[in-house]
């Protein structure tokens, strides 16, 4: 909704009481990535995210640049592996790991980062709840079923 609707209609949603979900997904160099954090932290969303795969740096500068809001400022979530990759798809980027292993690599180092949680699949978040913590936050995007025919 954000590329049709723009900055303007998060705003609108903030301003009616509405807690959006910036789901943008940023991932650049560190300095580019939290300018972009922190604009959306100034459209007064309740949570953004990064892909994690961008790396320490880049989740600290971004987690670095929320500190000034305080008790005020979103959660700040990282992407480990999208739902969609299977273990082809990590080997055409060069990684020759099982993807529940490359999420629990991302999980770890995004929690080092001092980021508030993983934005996950539904089958990881019993294992990253036990290995990680409870206070480490899980988000499951929505789950599609397929229709019966």
């Amino acid at each position: 909704m954000f590329t049709l609707f723009g900055p303007e209609f998060v705003r609108e949603l903030h301003s009616r009481g509405f807690s959006v979900f910036l789901d943008l997904k940023f991932h650049d160099i560190p300095n580019t990535c939290s300018k972009a954090v922190k604009a959306a932290a100034d459209l007064g969303v309740w949570m953004v995210n990064v892909h994690a795969s961008g790396g320490e740096r880049m989740m600290t500068a971004s987690r670095e640049i929320l500190e000034p809001y305080g008790k005020d400022r979103p959660l700040l979530i990282g992407v480990t592996v999208l739902t969609s990759m299977e273990q082809s798809d990590l080997s055409g980027i060069g990684l020759d790991v099982e993807p529940k292993q490359q999420v629990f690599r991302l999980a770890s180092l995004t929690k080092n980062s001092g980021l508030d949680g993983v934005v996950c699949s539904a089958q990881e978040a019993s294992f990253l709840k036990t290995e990680l913590g409870k206070e480490f936050k899980l988000v499951t995007p929505g789950i599609r079923l397929q229709v019966l025919r």
